[in-house]
């Protein structure tokens, strides 16, 4: 039973309130022996769910097994307790058999799925992948890479207006895989068509895609405008302007947008030299750029740290801080029913924040992965 701290629940926060779990779950009733711990003047909020994030820890969930399971880890420390595993464009044969490994862990419940960013991308707006290797979204790649993630599927980015883009959205979207706008050259008419061919989900807003034009409105508008789209957003000041975080809140509202990580090898792990597929990066005061060209290469972000700054500042409200990391992305994930808020019957994914927010402790399914040290 944890008492005295300020607990976000779905219907706003409750002062001094408190948290019972038995087991794996947050139970309404706790048990007659459970044990009281005391977190005044602490914040407690549902664990964060990252649909986007290529690894930590100084590895990569492109890498093996081991390297994976040490990026989860990482992030699991910094408060995301359920985590998206993305890929990073490279040659199919390579992709096909990452999917078949990334699938086995989702099979054991260490990450909610994956992600494929690439390559079905534009060479127009390819950031910090490999231009050589990119290719035409051709549904029958497109299908071969959900058949190799064995039902563990979650996502794809693709740049719809390439050829095969809306045919390739239409079969995500008949396979129950989320299709997800990025990395795109699209017009605000083919925005538009994708988004009524089934796309939901606009990968990291405003980065690698047109910029807003009053003639011109391109993606952004599109994406924006229309409620059955969630936008990702990159919350670590290196991304968006704090102004452009705001029009998307202001015209998205905090149930249509998922903070994200976009992390790569290098978060939690320090400045440096990495890769990022076959691509090599440089990491200096926290920012990730291609060693060549300079591009902005994924983040060092942790969404921790990207709660913090959501509340102290933007300014946002720590309810709506909640919803984008954690009941927004749960919803598109479709576990609502398990995760995304603090509810009994729920998995005891939590995270405790100090009157600063910083963290400082995280549990998943009942058991601390930061364990609080309280006075």
């Amino acid at each position: 039973m944890l008492t005295g701290a300020n607990v976000v629940l779905p219907t706003g926060t409750v002062e001094g309130g408190q948290l019972a779990v038995a087991g794996r779950r947050i139970t309404g009733t706790p048990p007659a022996d459970a044990q009281l711990i005391d977190v005044s003047g602490h914040w407690l909020v549902p664990g964060f769910v990252d649909i986007h994030n290529h690894g930590g820890g100084g590895a990569s969930f492109s890498g093996t097994a081991e390297d994976i399971l040490t990026a989860l880890r990482t992030h699991r420390a910094h408060g995301t307790t359920t985590l998206v595993a993305s890929t990073v464009t490279d040659e199919m044969d390579l992709l096909v058999r990452q999917a078949g490994l990334l699938s086995e862990l989702a099979e054991q419940g260490d990450i909610a799925g994956i992600h494929f960013e690439g390559p079905f991308i534009s060479p127009c707006r390819k950031g910090a992948h490999s231009e050589a290797l990119l290719r035409h979204p051709d549904p029958a790649e497109v299908r071969k890479l959900i058949d190799a993630a064995r039902g563990r599927a979650t996502m794809v980015t693709l740049a719809a207006e390439l050829p095969g883009g809306i045919d390739s959205v239409r079969l995500l979207a008949e396979h129950g895989v989320i299709a997800a706008i990025g990395h795109t050259d699209a017009s605000y008419e083919q925005t538009v068509e994708a988004i009524d061919a089934g796309a939901t989900v606009a990968t990291h807003l405003f980065n690698a895609m047109p910029a807003l034009n009053h003639r011109a409105p391109g993606p952004i508008a599109a994406l924006l405008e229309d409620e059955r789209v969630t936008v990702e957003l990159i919350n670590d000041g290196v991304h968006l302007h704090p102004a452009a975080l705001e029009l998307a809140f202001r015209h998205a509202g905090a149930d249509r947008v998922a903070f994200i990580t976009d992390a790569m090898d290098a978060a939690g792990a320090g400045d440096g030299r990495y890769l990022l597929g076959p691509l090599e990066v440089e990491v200096s005061e926290g920012v990730a750029r291609l060693a060549e060209g300079g591009s902005i290469a994924g983040s060092t972000l942790t969404l921790d740290r990207a709660f913090q700054r959501a509340v102290t500042i933007d300014k946002l409200p720590v309810e709506d801080a909640v919803r984008a990391l954690s009941a927004t992305p749960a919803r598109l994930l479709g576990l609502s029913d398990r995760i995304g808020s603090l509810e009994p019957g729920k998995d005891a994914d939590l995270v405790l924040l100090d009157a600063d927010f910083a963290l400082k402790g995280v549990m998943r399914q009942g058991e601390w992965v930061v364990a609080p040290q309280l006075p």
